[in-house]
This record gives C-alpha cells, structure tokens and sequence, in this order.
C-alpha cells in the first residue's frame, strides 16, 4: 500500500463541500447539518466531518470530510437515503461547489 508523507494511507479521499447559506438561514442550515452529520458517522469508510463556518460576511460554509477510501464515499452517495438525508439542507443553501481529493503532501507545524 502506498503512504502518504505523513504515514497516513495514501487511498484515502478528502471531500470539500462549500455550500452558500442563504441570508438568515445559518440556524436552520446548522440544524439540517446536525441532523445529517449524526447519520454519516455512522457509514462505513466515514472517518471525519468538519464544518467550518465563515469568518467574513459571505455565508460561504465549508463541509470537509475524510473517508478511508473513494470507493466507500461513492458508495454513501450513490445509495438509496443520500438525496433523501441530504433533502432538508436544500432549503437553506442555495450554491454549492464539491471537490475530492488525495492528500500526497502534509506539512505539519511544530508546536511552540
């Protein structure tokens, strides 16, 4: 098996969402998220969630996960209650952007 630089399995997948919440939708966007985050942790291959909330005034959110390998984030997409899960979200973002990738280089800080 290949390694990253940082010894991590190199056939892992990032996925970044960027999701744009619509003027005064953060709460019901941060409920609809809860809801699903809940049932994603429970899929096979499914390693990390985050969220990241915006630091400006662009409603432009970040959904970034981890999964132990593409094959297995596929496999939660294209099954049968992923657009049903993913349904309440809709209402409250209305651009989205979804881009997946390998991690081959890591650069890790050292602490102070």
């Amino acid at each position: 098996m290949r390694t990253a630089q940082n010894g991590d399995p190199a056939d892992r997948l990032s996925v970044v969402y960027t999701v744009h919440v619509v003027e005064g939708g953060e709460q019901g966007f941060l409920d609809a998220y809860e809801r699903i985050r809940k049932s994603v942790a429970s899929v096979p291959g499914h390693i990390i969630d985050r969220l990241g909330e915006p630091i400006d005034n662009s409603r432009q959110w970040v959904i970034a996960s981890e999964w132990e390998t593409p094959e297995h984030f596929f496999a939660w997409q294209q099954g049968e209650d992923h657009r049903e899960l993913l349904a309440p979200l809709r209402d409250w973002v209305d651009q989205t952007q979804s881009l997946r990738y390998r991690v081959i280089r890591e650069t890790v800080g050292v602490p102070s």
